[in-house]
């Protein structure tokens, strides 16, 4: 796979090459383009909104949420800016969900990466700092010109970008009372034809968390289910590193090359003491152990990529192109001392390491037709490569550990995806419509290396789309869209071989998944008049062949998780989102979503559909108390979710912000994060053999210190807390 990764970027390399022209400001010379196209790299190219403010964008496939002026994003992570963020959710361990669905995409300026994939993924949500951010794009019912992945849908990070001439930069740092900082500068150089910019941070961070797990298991000689009770507390210190160096150049009116080169690297030294016990019948301790685990984690980031973009004749006629190349190193060891009751003293060292490759070439046509008509289509080819190994071993001494065979593996996972799409849009009077249609040749190769196990599957599916809007007034607008996505399968969860976790708990993949399919149907309103905006999202998902965890009891106290295709499930809801001015001072931004949720899971052998409805909700309140002291208070609440065996129970984070501005160039901020230590979550598992509940909380709670300085010429732009977004306007 890495030979045909390396030839396949050279055969590329000669081809014309960008991403989104979206994401360079046009050619000096040129006219500029519509402000959708300046900042949203993965907007659809449809209608617009400037606002008075912020020139605010929505697209008919999208809601971009400004966080600039968010105080938890300026001293927090990317997890803590998207918590803040109608339609989002983020767990304590950093997972997110979209409307109540995990299977999100997630994107840096329209662009994919394996750092929010696989392992870790958590992790980098919750240790990359999100002051670089200046927009969440939301996308649930992308178009076509998007891929497919993800049944929930597309959150694009956008990140800031600066068009004043000269040097211009922003310094800035973060400490918190726990010993936790942060800290970066970005800064941009334009001289004529030429733009350098360059990003570096750093954020370090400390971690205690504490993970509860008490079960009741059937024991079928005496028909009592019999308690075990298994508490691990976990210290984590360590941080991550960001580095980012970026060139454009106009070679002339009509052509721009841009390249881009970033490193992040990720590193956690972790400290786990866990405790095991398990009664008998007779309500004796039949088994317990004491297991204190000395582990390290580290994570490696790098890209380097390629764009040119050609402005053709007559507005918005666009050629563009992007070439990319990503790797990506995980490794996770960890050293265990076991005490045994009843039993003797064992030692481990566990290990796992991922080595992952990704090259993509993009090419994109935009050309404008008579009569405001729009015609869109592309190619999008992305080559994977994804390397796994596990290692175990354990003796009765530090220095006497044997090499374990069964847990030690070695698997290799191929994905490549070759990709044509084309969307067709036009406008009929105060009603538009879009079409599109994406066709996907996937081709994926298993390699059980230490078993000398090979698979491999072919498909070819399309995925439609269909985007509508219709402007009533001024003010406002209707909107209705679908759209056909799948998820597939991971790399491990197609993986058979079981993994170790501890010594009562396995994992393991399923080499007979189907990937999952969904139909997603929308019915949106909108007004806004002035500062204040309503919107209503109507949705339902149509899913089948759902991945999901099942739990299984393997006797002796031992329990394996493995993924399990769902029969089928259905979901929907009203999302209702409301932002506007209270007083001349304080300004508010409500959310809700009640969401409605069913699964069929009669082809895992349980009896009857399931089902459930929440609702899930966040406030924001700001106050802008006089023209340098801005204070901002916001809360959000999670609702009971159901699961195939069982629920998630609800969750709910507060979080306070001060900003004081001194001029132009200088402000400190003061946030407290989860100030009242509502954060955790708890998940049970109910069957007729066995009873779980998982309760995992973390040390979120914290009070940061900073503050920024921008320094070069020009005005910094004023700094906005705006929620905006909407369907077609």
């Amino acid at each position: 796979m890495r030979l045909k990764l390396a030839l396949f970027a050279a055969a590329t390399a000669l081809l014309p090459v960008v991403g989104h022209a979206q994401t360079a400001p046009a050619p000096a010379a040129q006219t500029a383009p519509k402000p959708a196209a300046k900042e949203g790299s993965t907007s659809v190219e449809a209608v617009t909104i400037t606002s008075d403010s912020t020139a605010t964008r929505t697209s008919i496939d999208s809601r971009s949420y400004s966080v600039t002026n968010d105080l938890s994003a300026k001293t927090g992570s990317i997890a803590d800016a998207l918590r803040n963020v109608p339609s989002v959710e983020v767990d304590v361990r950093g997972n997110v969900s979209l409307r109540g669905d995990e299977n999100v995409t997630i994107m840096i300026d329209g662009k994919p990466s394996n750092q929010f994939t696989g392992e870790g993924k958590g992790d980098a949500l919750m240790s990359m700092p999100a002051d670089q951010i200046d927009r969440v794009e939301v996308m649930t019912n992308p178009s076509a010109a998007f891929r497919p992945d993800g049944s929930a849908g597309i959150i694009n990070l956008v990140t800031k970008k600066t068009m004043k001439p000269g040097t211009n930069g922003t310094f800035r740092f973060n400490v918190d009372t726990l010993g936790r900082h942060n800290g970066g500068v970005s800064a941009t150089r334009r001289n004529g034809k030429l733009t350098l910019s360059g990003d570096a941070s750093y954020r370090r961070d400390t971690q205690d968390a504490r993970q509860l797990i008490q079960r009741e298991t059937l024991d079928t000689a005496s028909g009592r289910f019999l308690p075990t009770t298994q508490d691990a507390d976990v210290q984590n210190k360590g941080g991550m590193a960001n580095l980012r160096g970026g060139v454009d150049y106009d070679l002339d009116k009509q052509n721009r090359i841009s390249g881009e080169v970033r490193y992040r690297r990720m590193q956690f030294d972790s400290d786990i003491h866990e405790t095991y016990a398990a009664q008998n019948a007779a309500g004796a301790t039949a088994r317990a152990y004491v297991r204190d685990l000395d582990g390290k984690m580290t994570r490696d980031n790098a890209a380097v990529s390629a764009d040119w973009r050609r402005q053709l004749k007559g507005a918005d006629h666009l050629l563009t192109s992007h070439l990319e190349y990503e790797v990506t190193d995980f490794q996770r060891d960890f050293d265990a001392r076991t005490a045994n009751t009843p039993g003797g003293t064992v030692y481990e060292h566990v290990g796992l390491g991922v080595d992952q490759e990704r090259a993509n070439w993009k090419l994109d046509y935009t050309k404008p037709l008579p009569k405001d008509v729009k015609l869109k289509t592309g190619l999008d080819f992305e080559l994977a490569s994804n390397d796994f190994t596990n290692f175990g071993a354990s003796g009765a001494s530090a220095g006497g550990l044997v090499t374990d065979p069964a847990r030690t593996n070695r698997y290799l996972y191929d994905q490549d995806v070759y990709a044509g799409y084309v969307t067709y849009e036009r406008p009929f009077g105060d009603f538009t419509v879009q079409g599109g249609l994406r066709a996907e040749q996937v081709q994926i190769d298993l390699n059980d290396v230490t078993h000398a196990v090979r698979a491999d599957n072919s498909y070819f599916k399309v995925y439609p789309t269909l985007h509508t809007g219709y402007r009533l007034n001024e003010n406002q607008n209707f909107s209705a869209s679908f759209s056909r996505r799948v998820q597939r399968p991971g790399a491990q969860d197609l993986h058979p071989y079981r993994v170790y976790i501890d010594p009562f708990n396995y994992r393991q993949g399923n080499p007979n998944l189907k990937p999952q399919i969904t139909d997603s149907f929308e019915l949106g309103w909108q007004y806004r008049k002035g500062p204040t905006t309503y919107l209503a999202t109507a949705y339902f998902r149509d899913a089948k062949d759902g991945v999901t965890d099942v739990v299984s009891n393997l006797g002796n106290g031992v329990f394996l998780t493995t993924r399990e295709n769902l029969g089928k499930s259905r979901s929907g809801g009203v999302e209702l989102v409301a932002n506007g001015r209270l007083t001349k001072t304080l300004t508010y931004n409500l959310s809700g979503n009640v969401f409605w949720n069913e699964i069929d899971a009669a082809n895992l052998g349980f009896a009857g559909n399931r089902s459930g409805t929440t609702l899930s909700g966040r406030a924001n309140l700001n106050w802008q108390a006089t023209p340098k002291d801005f204070f901002q208070a916001n809360v959000f609440t999670s609702g009971k979710r159901i699961t195939p065996q069982g629920y998630r129970e609800p969750f709910k984070m507060l979080n306070l912000g001060y900003r004081r501005k001194v001029n132009d160039k200088l402000s400190f901020v003061v946030t407290a994060q989860d100030a009242a230590d509502w954060f955790q979550e708890v998940v049970v598992t109910e069957t007729p053999t066995l009873r779980d509940r998982t309760r995992r909380s973390a040390n979120v709670r914290s009070v940061f210190f900073g503050f920024s300085y921008a320094f070069g010429g020009g005005k910094a732009r004023p700094e906005q807390f705006d929620f905006s977004g909407g369907g077609p306007g």
